[in-house]
């Protein structure tokens, strides 16, 4: 028995260079162009897309309803079915993934973006945080993300080597992704908050990406080898960081339980770890052997666009599905502080 009502597929991906500053770019001008080759890949035209889909912070672009503007990109006249998601672009997937379920589409366009640059990423994103108790404090981003490493250094389970080879790992893999921001050799540097050093951190940077789905034999049609999603579900941990074991992600377990991911197993996984320390976390939850291609592409350590970073992974193991060189790859998203929110996708390619 099918796991779900409808056969959906990510039948195109397509992503921007990502780079430090794009200050010559407007967020429209910086979606257009991946827009119209995740279209070109499949030959539709936008009008002929059953849903759009987009995933953005008004908290980085510093405005409210932002993501209307990059709807000049999209082209919405006529009039187009569509939605956003204040989260990254992954979650704005699930929507899609949803709507097509319910047989109100058969293609969906999805896309993400995200400009770092202008700010301090690092303080904006303080406003994710529990605003009676932590938020008046002030803890950024890789403050908290020290906070959950230092607790698995002191669990025995990672050590500040450890966390290093990851960065280097990554970030070596990156070399043949050219869309990559950090590429080959980079320096661990000074401690940003110890334990972790500039090399255990995400570039910061801006970016934008977009898939397609598509419904079963619309799917076939529009793709040579269908990237088909047989499990997709996302979980919650709670909002208090004190409420959590940092060491542990169980909501990330359960989303993937849920999709299947334990099944089967799996060559390949795009794992949204914005922090090395993170990547230690999630190989546990999804009890990922070495025998699994981690982050292939370089993952969020390599390139990191906020709010497009999680989209990004589930394109990459998509990807590697339509090329042949993945048979069945588990992608992962995650969004708030020490991994709060977890989405976490199976892919599977079709068997001749």
């Amino acid at each position: 028995m099918a796991r779900y009502a409808r056969e959906v597929a990510v039948v195109a991906f397509a992503q921007s260079d990502h780079l430090r500053r794009t200050d010559e770019l407007s967020e429209v001008e910086m979606v257009m162009p991946v827009l119209h080759q995740v279209l070109a890949a499949t030959g539709l035209k936008a009008g002929e897309i059953g849903f759009t889909c987009s995933g953005s912070s008004d908290y980085l672009a510093g405005r409210a309803f932002s993501f209307t503007m990059t709807l000049d990109g999209v082209g919405a006249w006529p009039p187009i079915s569509e939605s956003h998601v204040e989260m990254d672009g992954a979650w704005a997937l699930y929507e899609a993934w949803v709507k097509i379920q319910t047989g109100e589409a058969d293609t969906a366009l999805v896309y993400a973006y995200g400009k770092s640059s202008p700010g301090s990423v690092r303080d904006v994103l303080t406003r994710q945080l529990d605003p009676y108790y932590l938020a008046p404090l002030w803890p950024d981003s890789v403050a908290l993300a020290a906070l959950q490493a230092r607790a698995l250094i002191d669990a025995g389970e990672t050590d500040e080597s450890a966390l290093a080879a990851i960065g280097a790992r990554s970030r070596a893999a990156a070399v043949d992704n050219p869309h990559a921001q950090l590429r080959g050799t980079v320096a661990q540097g000074d401690y940003q908050v110890a334990p972790l050093r500039t090399g255990d951190c995400p570039p910061v940077g801006d970016g934008a990406a977009a898939v397609i789905l598509a419904a079963g034999d619309t799917a076939r049609r529009l793709c040579e080898r269908p990237a088909w999603i047989t499990g997709i579900d996302h979980r919650i941990e709670a909002h208090s960081l004190g409420l959590r074991d940092l060491t542990d992600s169980p909501s990330t377990r359960l989303a993937a339980e849920r999709a299947g991911l334990f099944e089967a197993p799996v060559d390949t996984a795009e794992l949204h770890a914005p922090f090395s320390s993170q990547e230690v976390v999630l190989r546990k939850a999804l009890g990922l052997g070495d025998a699994v291609a981690v982050n292939p592409s370089g993952g969020a350590l390599a390139a990191n666009p906020v709010m497009a970073a999680g989209l990004i992974r589930i394109g990459e193991a998509a990807a590697r599905i339509h090329s042949g060189a993945s048979d069945r790859a588990v992608a992962h998203a995650t969004s708030g502080p020490c991994l709060q929110q977890n989405l976490v996708a199976v892919l599977e390619g079709e068997r001749a």
